[in-house]
């Protein structure tokens, strides 16, 4: 993290830099703020930047909420945005002359506002924080390269023209084929101090997968996920190409996911996973049994928009049961093997299409409410988790309604996160849900237009 005078010197250092776009991420993710002179990077510092509170709690159109209370109810009122701390992210698709400033909502009585997805993670960490445990994480993040003029988004070949139609799971030739486009993004990543690592091929053609690296800084790891996002949009943009991470872009592809892995540290940094087994302690069967007894209500954290659940199919490599197994890819929730030291679980629930911050939340607050009630899981599965039976307590929510209705009747996480946050999420959905059920696809019209 840098203080204000580190900050001011970093721009000092960068006279090539014109502009600054301070932002907030909103619930579902979209960066919401200003564009303003470089110059005036140390008042903006000094006074924050003024914005609604409401501008965090628009739809996925950039709407206001109907009857939020957040709107016409308070007036409409701003909240002050201030420097997270977080180092500029200098826009190298935009010929480096402007940078990202993340920032963080605070209500006019200097209160950080609930509201806001990144406070809400901060304030679960200090609860980890206040029992001397520290937990690390990193994401897998998977996305796809199209052309936003085809019909089915096939790219060719930048090489040799063909166009592509192989599936690509760990294809060498895959990745060589985008090398350029890979490199730039590894290149900006390194340069903004984005953690990435591993890069590989994944099932769908065009479609890639990139590990992020293990942290211990929780809002740096979840920061790190929101502009990896950015980053790849933006410089496939400029390139005249798309980079999607929705979750089902394609009917006939495999889906695009965001895994999990974490583990969690004690006051000596010691692994409190690992007891030298390969079956881990009991504290980590605390946590699986939280993120079990929470993932029906956490649905809507994990799948929040209507395609989402496109993806949540058997067969599809997303989990359809709240089942966890020892090395089961399958399962929701996975214990990889490897040496006891890294004992770890990973959550593979999540779309790429969501909202990492509020991910984050939703899988350390199940954990945390796991080790507070020493929450025991069912017993871990062997082999095809598609392939099973279970009743209905063991099923994820197939549908968007089933989600938001599960999240309206949840405890918030045994109060993990607020009444406010809650009550912003909720009404969003319940909103585009509406809006998209008052749509006529082109394939429902064609299809009744004359039959019926």
């Amino acid at each position: 993290m840098m203080n204000q005078s580190n900050l001011l010197t970093w721009f000092s250092e960068r006279p090539h830099i014109e502009y600054v776009l301070p932002f907030v991420a909103d619930i579902n993710g979209v960066f919401r703020g200003k564009r303003v002179p470089a110059s005036q990077v140390k008042k903006l510092i000094k006074n924050g930047l003024r914005m609604p509170l409401s501008s965090v709690n628009v739809d996925i159109w950039g709407r206001d909420i109907e009857d939020s209370p957040l709107v016409f109810e308070s007036g409409d009122s701003d909240g002050k945005c201030f420097w997270t701390g977080r180092t500029p992210i200098v826009m190298t698709w935009d010929e480096s002359k402007s940078a990202l400033l993340p920032m963080s909502f605070f209500t006019e009585n200097g209160k950080a506002f609930a509201g806001d997805p990144r406070n809400a993670l901060k304030h679960l960490v200090s609860e980890f924080d206040g029992l001397k445990l520290r937990p690390v994480i990193a994401f897998e993040l998977e996305f796809y390269l199209a052309d936003p003029k085809a019909q089915d988004g096939s790219l060719v070949n930048p090489l040799s023209g063909a166009v592509k139609v192989h599936d690509g799971v760990l294809s060498i030739d895959e990745i060589n084929d985008f090398s350029d486009f890979l490199n730039e993004i590894y290149d900006c990543c390194k340069l903004n101090d984005v953690s990435v690592d591993a890069v590989i091929s994944e099932s769908g053609f065009c479609q890639f997968e990139v590990n992020m690296k293990h942290s211990d800084d929780v809002l740096k790891a979840a920061d790190d996920a929101v502009f990896f996002k950015t980053i790849v949009k933006s410089i496939a943009r400029r390139r005249g190409i798309a980079a999607t991470f929705m979750a089902k872009p394609f009917a006939d592809r495999p889906g695009n996911g965001m895994h999990a892995h974490f583990s969690i540290l004690d006051e000596h940094s010691q692994n409190i996973f690992n007891d030298g087994s390969e079956t881990g302690t009991a504290i980590m069967r605390h946590c699986v049994g939280g993120i079990m007894a929470n993932m029906k209500q956490s649905m809507l954290f994990f799948a929040p928009h209507l395609n989402s659940y496109r993806r949540m199919a058997p067969g599809q490599h997303a989990p359809t049961s709240i089942l966890w197994g020892y090395e089961n890819r399958t399962a929701s929730v996975r214990i990889p093997g490897g040496a006891a030291a890294d004992r770890r679980i990973e959550h593979r629930v999540a779309g790429a299409d969501t909202n990492p911050y509020l991910v984050t939340m939703a899988i350390l607050g199940a954990a945390l409410h796991g080790i507070k009630d020493a929450i025991e899981p069912d017993d871990p599965v062997d082999g095809n988790c598609y392939a099973m039976t279970v009743d209905a307590d063991r099923t994820l929510p197939t549908t968007w309604e089933d989600a938001i209705r599960l999240f309206e009747e949840g405890d918030r996480i045994a109060g993990c996160f607020s009444k406010a946050m809650h009550d912003m999420i909720m009404r969003t959905k319940k909103q585009e849900s509406t809006m998209f059920a008052k749509k006529i696809t082109p394939f429902e019209y064609q299809s009744y237009l004359e039959q019926v």
